[in-house]
């Protein structure tokens, strides 16, 4: 993932706090045997201590590259929006002449995959799963010798993915000035489909920390 300077994550907190705000789904990226494709796994993910916690069904062809080569990568992103052109034509010029882009925020993580087995241990790690998703706890307990968790372990695997490098970037053209990014905040939240909102509400929590870009 190419990062800017203005684009790149404050701090770990920034990055944190994002994937925090309920943003727990991503995608798993792993490297293909010999003679095929990347495979790519969309899927909701939790957090434990330096680790992502996922899991899958056992029929999964993934496992098999999973085996081959644990060196993996996940990747969560949102707060996107397409900025048209001539929302960011230079002031004095013609609007058409503008340039669009992309807007949106992405986190990608760097991890070693580490499958998940152990019946007790894939049951810790659904209570672990069920307690961010379900936390009023409305839901049968997760034991591996009572229904209906109990016979359904054995149709998936857990992984606990171990983070060794976080790379964050937050595209939301901190590089142009002040006056600049507040128009298209407003633009955004008066078109306001799809994520222009929270792509709006991202611009301008950056726009405040930011300030003037300074290299």
């Amino acid at each position: 993932m190419f990062i800017q300077p203005w684009d790149a994550g404050l701090d770990e907190a920034e990055w944190q706090a994002w994937i925090a705000d309920g943003h727990d789904f991503g995608l798993l990226s792993v490297n293909g045997l010999p003679g095929q494709a990347p495979a790519t796994v969309p899927t909701h993910f939790t957090s434990d201590t330096g680790h992502l916690l996922i899991h899958l069904a056992r029929p999964n062809p993934v496992w098999t590259a999973i085996e081959n080569d644990p060196d993996v990568t996940f990747a969560v992103f949102g707060d996107y929006a397409f900025i048209p052109g001539t929302w960011r034509a230079k002031p004095g010029t013609t609007p058409t002449d503008g340039v669009p882009t992309s807007y949106y925020t992405a986190v990608q993580f760097t991890c070693r995959a580490h499958i998940v087995d152990d019946p007790e241990a894939k049951a810790e790690l659904l209570r672990h799963q069920l307690a961010h998703f379900q936390p009023d706890g409305d839901h049968a307990p997760v034991a591996v010798d009572q229904p209906p968790y109990g016979r359904m372990l054995s149709g998936i695997r857990g992984l606990r993915l171990e983070v060794t490098e976080v790379r964050a970037k937050f595209k939301y053209d901190d590089n142009k000035p002040v006056e600049h990014r507040t128009t298209v905040a407003d633009h955004l939240t008066e078109r306001g489909q799809g994520l222009d909102v929270p792509s709006a509400l991202q611009q301008r929590r950056r726009l405040d920390r930011v300030g003037t870009w300074k290299p």
